[in-house]
């Protein structure tokens, strides 16, 4: 059997990354994202890439350092809102934006997957999301079609692994990263942690080693917070009548 277990991520996606292929990248905002493996990306250089994500990091961190690279040409989201570097090449003509409704990007994913080419859903009918869409009514309500979406590469983050791939996540990384996983030729999985075998009790795992083609144990991850808002303290006796 062969060896999924890799010193790095630079090792990891060695002989996988190419110029003009497309990539998943799992997460949610900055929770399960495959940092370490973005940042291989970033170190081999290579170009043109098309990126499935629900968002692209921030400005400094995550996806948005390929972004600051020039090594994105296409996003397929759902959310930028908090990239403003996206918002500033978008707005130039100078990064290719495909929008998606967060749960039809969920499910063009999980499509992909699944071997499903294409489903109908309600969910941006009458808006310019159903622009150039083939429309079907169903129950008398129209829904437009989407189809499945699919990748050379998915990168995804986990939580638990044991060296065949088996991957457990925790919490919001569970959003993305799953679907990614199956939706892809090439799965790359980086874990915080990689346990002894037959320690992960199999009703847990959420992606079986099946899917997962190579994996990294990344060391150092840094829990960031995209963005704390507190409500301003009121002193004591303040207001009181």
């Amino acid at each position: 059997m062969r060896q999924k277990l890799h010193s790095d991520a630079d090792c990891a996606l060695d002989g996988l990354l190419r110029d003009g292929m497309t990539v998943m990248a799992g997460g949610f905002g900055l929770c399960g994202i495959p940092e370490h493996l973005i940042a291989a990306i970033g170190r081999a250089g290579v170009k043109d890439l098309t990126v499935i994500s629900n968002n692209c990091g921030v400005d400094d961190f995550g996806l948005g350092i390929l972004l600051a690279a020039g090594q994105i040409r296409k996003m397929v989201s759902s959310y930028v809102g908090e990239n403003k570097m996206f918002e500033r090449m978008y707005l130039a003509g100078a990064l290719e934006l495909e929008f998606n409704p967060q749960g039809t990007l969920a499910e063009r994913i999980r499509a992909g997957g699944a071997g499903i080419p294409a489903f109908f859903t309600r969910t941006g009918y009458g808006t310019m999301v159903a622009e150039g869409k083939k429309v079907e009514v169903f129950d008398g309500v129209p829904h437009i079609m989407e189809t499945a979406l699919t990748a050379d590469l998915a990168i995804v983050k986990a939580w638990r692994a044991d060296a065949e791939g088996n991957l457990v996540y925790r919490k919001t990384a569970q959003n993305f990263n799953p679907m990614m996983a199956t939706a892809a030729r090439t799965t790359v999985a980086e874990v915080e942690a990689v346990v002894p075998a037959a320690t992960l009790d199999p009703d847990h795992v959420h992606t079986p080693g099946i899917y997962v083609d190579r994996l990294i144990e990344g060391p150092g991850y840094e829990k960031r917070i995209e963005r704390m808002t507190t409500r301003q303290r009121i002193p004591d006796g303040v207001g009181a009548e």
